[in-house]
């Protein structure tokens, strides 16, 4: 199956998506691994804004449970155009910790699409984990 909908037409995630790929290989290209994630997501930032996205960074996430809601459990490293979450690490190696993560911020605040980026790996295809939550 590809990437289009049932009338062919391209999520909007997954043109977001493609950006955000192209940012990180950008950043991770001009910065290689070794850094702090604070300046791979501030690079990244300005990447995406430069392409004309709009992203907000520490966007909190509330649970709702039982009755009472939780203002602030989580906080996404970075959304795009209020669609697509991205989590950056800058670590050895993903850990099932990290997919389980950005799993529930994506059921959490109901999004379709998110990316774990790891900027430490030496070759930034290898860093990357695509998950998606009913899209």
């Amino acid at each position: 199956m590809d990437a289009t909908d049932t009338q062919g037409a391209v999520p909007p995630e997954n043109l977001i998506g493609t950006a955000i790929l192209d940012a990180a290989m950008r950043v991770h290209s001009h910065l290689g691994p070794g850094l702090l994630e604070s300046a791979y997501i501030a690079c990244l930032t300005r990447d995406l804004s430069l392409a004309g996205l709009k992203t907000r960074r520490e966007v909190p996430i509330r649970i709702d449970y039982r009755g009472v809601e939780i203002a602030n459990a989580y906080r996404l490293d970075l959304l795009v155009e209020e669609r697509v979450v991205v989590e950056a690490k800058a670590i050895d190696s993903f850990l099932p910790v990290h997919r389980a993560q950005l799993l529930s911020y994506l059921k959490l605040g109901h999004f379709r699409l998110g990316y774990l980026l790891n900027f430490n790996a030496p070759h930034m295809r290898n860093g990357i984990i695509r998950l998606v939550n009913g899209l």
